[in-house]
C-alpha cells in the first residue's frame, strides 16, 4: 500500500449539500466535513464507492481512467485488456461477442477474460481451505475488502489469504501467454481496483476502467455496435470463476462448502454486513475456515456500472451468460491450462497500514457532548442525522478532526432558534434606532425651520410689543382703547413665548455634565409646577446612589414638561408618582399619572415636533420634542407606555426616562 496516493473518489463542491449521506454509508469514515463540504481522505478511503452510489446530486466522481488508458493504446504497443466477469450485467443491450470485438476495435490486441484467473484462484482457495489445519481466512478477491482490514483491523492481516485476486492472477496469465512487457488494463465494476494497481508500487495492472469509462472510451474511438464484428476471447477461456461476481461465487467455483454442517465457507456481502462480519471474525464467532467478503452486494451491483437494474436481474444476466459459454467450453484445452498454471505464483503478502485514529479520553468526550448540547445521557438523541450512528461517535469524529457540530441536527435546530431569537432582538434594535433616526431628522428639519422663524419674527414682534406697551403708557387709565392695547401686547407676548420656545428647540445645545442629586432635581422641577389641588404626588426613592453626572437645567426642563403634562391629563385630581431608580451605570425616573392616557394612534407622534391633543392655544407641541432632544444628547432614553381605554381597566400614562450615570460632553 502508498501512502499520500492520488484520491479514488473525488468531491464536486458546487454539488455537495452537505445531507452527510456519504459519510453515514462509508464503513471506512473516510469523509471529512470541512465547513460543511464532503471531503474524501484518499489514504482512509478504502474504494467500496458507496459515496457515489448515495450521493443523489452527483457530487462524488470516480478518478479517471481514461488518460493513462488512451496513452497506452496511442503508444504502438500491443495492449491487452481482461474483462471482468460481471460484464453480462453492465452490457446488457450487447452480445458478448459483440462486445469483444468492439474491444479490438478499440485498440486492443488481446482480449481476456478474467473468469479464467478467477479459476485458478478458485483452485488455490480449494487448496487453502484443505491445508488450514483449523487457521482461519479471509478472502482477498475484493481490494475494498483488503484494504479495510489493512487500516482499520491491522491486527488481522496475518488471517488475510495470501491469494492474488483474479485480476492480478490474469494479468499474470496474460504477460507469459504474450510477453512480459505487454501493458495489461482491467475493465469492470469495482473503483477499488484502481488502488489494488498502485499496491506495491504498482506494475502489474497498468491501467483500470470502470464500465463507464469503457463506454466512454469506445464512443471516443467511433467503435460502433453495428460496425464492429463478433469476436472471442482469446484462450485460455473461463469456467465457474464467471461466477466470482455474485455473492458466494468465490465458495461456488472452488467447490467449498457453506453449509452449517461442514462449515468450511461463509459469504458475506454489502458495506454494513461486511463491517460486522469482521467484527464477528474478530471475535472468533465466524464458524468457518473461510470468511468471503464483498464490500458491495456482490460485484454485479459495483459503483463503476452504468445499469440500474435490481440485484438478481443483474445475477441472472452473469449466470445466463455463464451458461451460453459454459455449452461451447471446450473441458480439454481449459483442462490443460488449468494444469498448464497450476504452479503459477499467485502468492502474495499484505502488511498493515494503521489508520485508526486515537479517540477522545472520556473527560475530553463529555466536553465534545456537552458543546453539543448533550451534557445528559438523555440529551443523546442518536437520531444520525450527522451521519454518525450514535452522538458519541459523532464526538469522537469531531475530536478526530474528521466531523464539526453543525452536522448535528438537534445542535444547528437550537442555533437556529438562538440565531432567530438574536436576529428577532437585533431587528428591535434596529427598528428602535430607525426610528430614533427619522425623529433625529424630523427634528433637524424643524430645528432649520425654527431658526428661520425665529430670526425673521422675533424682531418685528419685539417692535410690536414695545409700541403697544408704549401706547398704552401714553393713553388715559380710563380710556377704551387701553384694553386692546393690553390685548396686543397679551398675544405679543404669547407670541413671543412660542418663538422663544422655538429658539430653545433649534438651539445646539451642549450639555454641561455635573454632578447633581438626582432627588433635588425632582423636587425643583415639582416646585416649577403649577398643579391642583386635587392632584396627590408621591415620590418614591429606590435610588442606591443619588448622584450622577447631568446638565441639571436641561434635566429640569425635561421633568417639568413631563409633569406639567401628567398633571393636565387629570383635570379631575388624580395621583402623580415619580420614582427615583437605577443602578450602578443608569439613573431611571418615572412619572405616572392617573389621567385619561394617550390613545393608542397618537402614541407614535408625541415626540414629533408641534403636535399636541391640548386645545389651540394652550400648548405648542414643543415640550416633548424637546425634551426627546435633551435625554438623546444625554445618550439616554425616554419611553411611554400609556392606557387610554377605561373598558379595559384604569387608565394613565407612565414616561420612563433613562440617563447614563457618567457621561461625556458632546
Amino acid at each position: 500500500m502508498t501512502v499520500g496516493r492520488q484520491p479514488l473518489v473525488l468531491t464536486i463542491p458546487d454539488r455537495c449539500k452537505t445531507c452527510y449521506g456519504c459519510v453515514r454509508e462509508c464503513p471506512a469514515k473516510a469523509i471529512r466535513i470541512v465547513s460543511g463540504q464532503a471531503q474524501v481522505i484518499p489514504d482512509r478511503c478504502i474504494g467500496c464507492g458507496n459515496c457515489v452510489q448515495v450521493c443523489s446530486q452527483g457530487a462524488k466522481a470516480i478518478r479517471d481512467g481514461l488518460p493513462e488508458v488512451e496513452a497506452l493504446l496511442a503508444s504502438g504497443r500491443p495492449v491487452a485488456l481482461e474483462l471482468a466477469p460481471s460484464f453480462p450485467a453492465e452490457f446488457v443491450d450487447l452480445p458478448w461477442r459483440r462486445l469483444v470485438g468492439m474491444i479490438r476495435a478499440a485498440g486492443f490486441a488481446f482480449v481476456h477474460e478474467v473468469a479464467f484467473g478467477a479459476d485458478l484462484v478458485s483452485e488455490r482457495y480449494r487448496r487453502l481451505v484443505e491445508q488450514s489445519d483449523g487457521r482461519q481466512y479471509i478472502a482477498t478477491t475484493c481490494p475494498a475488502l483488503v484494504e479495510y482490514v489493512q487500516h482499520y483491523f491491522p491486527h488481522l492481516v496475518d488471517r488475510l489469504a495470501p491469494i492474488v485476486s483474479p485480476m492480478v492472477a490474469t494479468a499474470r496469465v496474460i504477460r507469459l501467454e504474450h510477453g512480459p512487457e505487454v501493458p495489461v488494463v482491467f475493465a469492470g465494476p469495482c473503483i477499488a481496483k484502481k488502488g489494488e494497481a498502485t499496491w506495491d508500487g504498482g506494475g502489474e495492472i497498468d491501467g483500470v476502467l470502470t464500465f463507464p469509462e469503457l463506454r466512454a472510451l469506445l464512443l471516443r474511438r467511433g467503435v460502433e455496435a453495428d460496425l464492429a464484428g463478433d469476436s472471442d476471447f482469446d484462450p485460455p477461456h473461463g469456467g465457474l470463476g464467471g461466477l466470482f461476481p455474485v455473492t458466494g461465487g468465490l465458495l461456488k467455483s472452488a467447490s467449498i462448502d457453506d453449509d452449517l454442517v461442514h462449515a468450511e465457507g461463509v459469504a458475506v456481502d454489502g458495506h454494513r454486513r461486511f463491517v460486522e462480519a469482521i467484527r464477528e471474525f474478530e471475535a472468533g464467532a465466524v464458524p468457518a475456515v473461510l470468511l468471503e467478503v464483498l464490500a458491495c452486494e456482490g460485484c454485479v451491483m459495483g459503483p463503476g456500472m452504468t445499469r440500474k437494474d435490481p440485484r438478481f436481474r443483474r445475477q441472472a444476466e452473469v449466470t445466463r451468460t455463464l451458461r451460453e459459454r459454459a455449452r461451447e467450453l471446450d473441458e480439454e484445452p481449459w483442462e490443460q491450462a488449468m494444469e498448464r498454471y497450476r504452479t503459477l505464483d499467485l502468492s502474495r503478502r499484505f502488511s498493515a497500514v494503521d489508520r485508526r485514529v486515537p479517540g477522545p479520553s472520556p473527560e475530553e468526550l463529555q466536553e465534545l457532548l456537552a458543546r453539543l448540547g448533550k451534557s445528559r445521557p438523555e440529551d443523546e438523541l442518536n437520531c444520525g442525522a450527522c451521519g454518525y450512528a450514535t452522538c458519541v461517535e459523532h464526538a469522537t469524529a469531531i475530536h478526530q478532526g474528521l466531523a464539526e457540530n453543525e452536522m448535528c441536527l438537534p445542535y444547528a435546530i437550537d442555533r437556529l432558534r438562538t440565531t432567530v431569537r438574536d436576529l428577532h432582538a437585533s431587528h428591535e434594535q434596529l427598528a428602535a434606532a430607525q426610528e430614533a433616526l427619522v425623529q433625529a431628522e424630523k427634528l433637524a428639519s424643524m430645528g432649520q425651520l425654527a431658526a428661520g422663524i425665529a430670526h425673521e419674527v422675533n424682531n418685528p414682534l419685539g417692535v410690536v410689543l414695545m409700541y403697544a406697551h408704549l401706547l398704552a403708557e401714553e393713553l388715559p387709565p380710563d380710556s377704551p382703547l387701553a384694553a386692546d392695547l393690553r390685548l396686543i401686547a397679551e398675544q405679543a407676548t404669547r407670541c413671543k413665548n412660542i418663538v422663544s420656545g422655538l429658539l430653545n428647540f433649534a438651539r445646539q445645545n451642549q450639555v454641561r455634565l455635573q454632578p447633581v442629586d438626582v432627588r433635588d432635581l425632582v423636587q425643583a422641577a415639582l416646585r416649577g409646577v403649577r398643579r391642583s389641588d386635587s392632584v396627590k404626588v408621591v415620590v418614591e426613592d429606590g435610588a442606591c446612589d443619588p448622584m450622577a453626572e447631568l446638565d441639571r437645567d436641561q434635566v429640569i426642563q425635561v421633568l417639568v414638561n413631563v409633569l406639567v403634562n401628567a398633571c393636565e391629563a387629570m383635570p379631575q385630581g388624580g395621583t402623580l408618582t415619580v420614582r427615583i431608580d437605577g443602578d450602578a451605570d443608569w439613573v431611571v425616573l418615572e412619572v405616572e399619572d392617573t389621567g385619561v392616557g394617550i390613545p393608542q394612534d397618537h402614541m407614535g407622534r408625541i415626540f414629533t415636533p408641534f403636535f399636541t391633543t391640548k386645545p389651540m392655544g394652550r400648548g405648542t407641541g414643543l415640550g416633548l420634542a424637546v425634551s426627546y432632544g435633551i435625554v438623546k444628547m444625554h445618550r439616554g432614553e425616554i419611553r411611554v407606555r400609556s392606557q387610554a381605554d377605561p373598558t379595559r381597566g384604569p387608565t394613565g400614562t407612565t414616561f420612563t426616562i433613562r440617563l447614563p450615570r457618567r457621561g461625556r460632553s458632546e
